[in-house]
């Protein structure tokens, strides 16, 4: 006879429990599957623990090549790979889809919402959060709508679409003023994001496309790089700056340095420069690449945690990456802040090693691991075929070596060895042919504003259960 009092599998996994284990396991819960969390992830493998990571996504991205992605190099398979399929040898990883919408600090819960809106909680007795950070229009989100941003394969499948989009319709325009709209690209911010992707776009229009159209000249695309600053790539120091700058031009991209956005719309775009000066600058697609800001869950960590947040909204951590008087919570990557280190992929890398690492040591009896130390392996930035910026340490070049070095990171840091294969491959025929295969876009709007996590209209229940493309 079957006791009814005992719990049931499912009971005992909402809990976080396994049925047989006795002991109960250590709950590590991971928010986030980019670098920090991947990372950390991997250091606890051989731990004492039962780990479950919750993306939104179920894929890792390799965000710093979205751009090429974007603009029909690489294909999203080649820059993302299933989070199941990369820690599948992980016996003590569990992979859950799902948008975590809050915590409860009082029950050691994480609170997040299944596609389709079903609540899930999630124990922990270590929370690791390393959810990145979003794009931020600086408070005007309805620029959104007309400027896209590239976070995400479902930002970035966008932008390819209006990219190829304004080529398309720039054949077949009416009037010459209409083809002018449509070959201008805006770019918003000139940072490795906005530099990279206006030399990309200028190499599509002079060299990929040059012989594709019989009735129109892709090298008169216009592409125009605004930044409130006085030169682009300005983190790079003002050496690589100027040289930045000096490629840049000499493809064909316009700078305007100086210059803030005050109004996006369907047309194009208003810019006020150095004197106050307003100007419209009529163009097909605007894109962009400026600023970032904490998700909202971040928000919801500070609140439950008293936590500190600074201007951008990552929350304050100590020396061991942990928010005080929560030594249970640790905050990595993006939305950490800590020592003003960068926003790059190898602090998240470094931190979510560092933490897997000390939750590890202090399991198994080894003590507490000391304070986290980030070790800069400098920053990079592609600007165009042979052109490339490279920081390290006090050490700057540009020029071919430093493009050689970029693809030797790059290669390095992708995830599994068929994208670093495939991303060779690709980019030899790229960068000797000019050729871009992955250039196929559709025709329908990619409605990256859905949110497949919150419950659908009451007539809509019997689609509840079914995900959504959307990233």
């Amino acid at each position: 006879m079957t006791d009814e009092s005992a719990p049931t599998a499912a009971a005992e996994r909402e809990r976080g429990a396994h049925p047989s284990a006795d002991p109960a396991p250590h709950r590590v819960v991971i928010i986030g599957g980019g670098f920090g969390g991947l990372f950390a992830a991997r250091a606890l493998r051989h731990a004492p623990v039962q780990v479950t990571l919750v993306d939104r996504a179920a894929h890792h991205l390799f965000q710093p090549l979205l751009y090429q992605m974007a603009t029909g190099i690489l294909s999203e398979g080649q820059i993302a790979a299933p989070l199941r399929s990369v820690l599948k040898r992980h016996r003590n990883v569990n992979v859950e889809l799902a948008e975590v919408v809050d915590i409860d600090v009082a029950s050691r819960n994480v609170i997040a919402r299944r596609v389709g809106g079903a609540e899930l909680r999630l124990p922990y007795d270590d929370l690791i959060v390393a959810v990145g950070m979003q794009q931020s229009y600086f408070g005007h989100d309805e620029y959104a709508e007309f400027a896209p941003g590239m976070k995400t394969l479902a930002d970035a499948l966008n932008i390819r679409r209006r990219v190829y989009s304004a080529f398309e319709m720039a054949g077949t325009a009416a009037t010459p003023t209409e083809q002018r709209r449509w070959l201008t690209f805006a770019l918003v911010g000139a940072g490795p994001t906005g530099v990279e992707l206006a030399g990309q776009l200028r190499e599509l229009a002079s060299k990929s496309l040059h012989d594709e159209f019989r009735h129109l000249d892709p090298d008169s695309a216009r592409v125009l790089l605004f930044d409130g600053g006085p030169e682009p790539l300005a983190a790079f120091g003002p050496k690589l700056s100027k040289k930045a700058a000096a490629v840049l031009e000499r493809q064909g991209v316009e700078l305007h340095m100086h210059s803030r956005v005050t109004a996006v719309d369907r047309d194009g775009l208003v810019v006020r420069d150095a004197s106050g000066t307003e100007t419209r600058y009529h163009a097909g697609t605007v894109l962009w690449t400026a600023g970032v800001a904490a998700p909202p869950i971040a928000d919801k960590i500070a609140a439950a945690t008293s936590a500190k947040q600074d201007k951008l909204g990552r929350v304050e951590v100590t020396a061991n990456l942990t928010i005080p008087d929560h030594p249970e919570i640790s905050v990595i990557g993006d939305v950490m802040s800590l020592d003003n280190l960068p926003g790059v992929a190898e602090v998240a890398m470094q931190g979510g090693l560092y933490t897997g690492r000390r939750i590890r040591y202090e399991l198994t009896g080894h003590g507490a691991k000391g304070p986290f130390r980030y070790r800069d392996l400098g920053s990079a930035a592609y600007i165009s075929r042979g052109q490339a910026v490279i920081s390290v340490s006090r050490l700057r070049f540009a020029g071919f070596a430093g493009w050689l070095s970029w693809l030797f990171i790059h290669i390095a840091f992708l995830t599994g060895y068929r994208n670093r294969a495939g991303a060779v491959m690709t980019w030899a025929l790229a960068f000797t042919r000019d050729t871009r295969r992955e250039r196929a876009f559709m025709v329908t709007t990619i409605n990256t504003g859905q949110d497949v996590f919150v419950a659908p209209p009451a007539s809509d229940s019997a689609e509840q259960e079914r995900p959504s493309g959307g990233s």
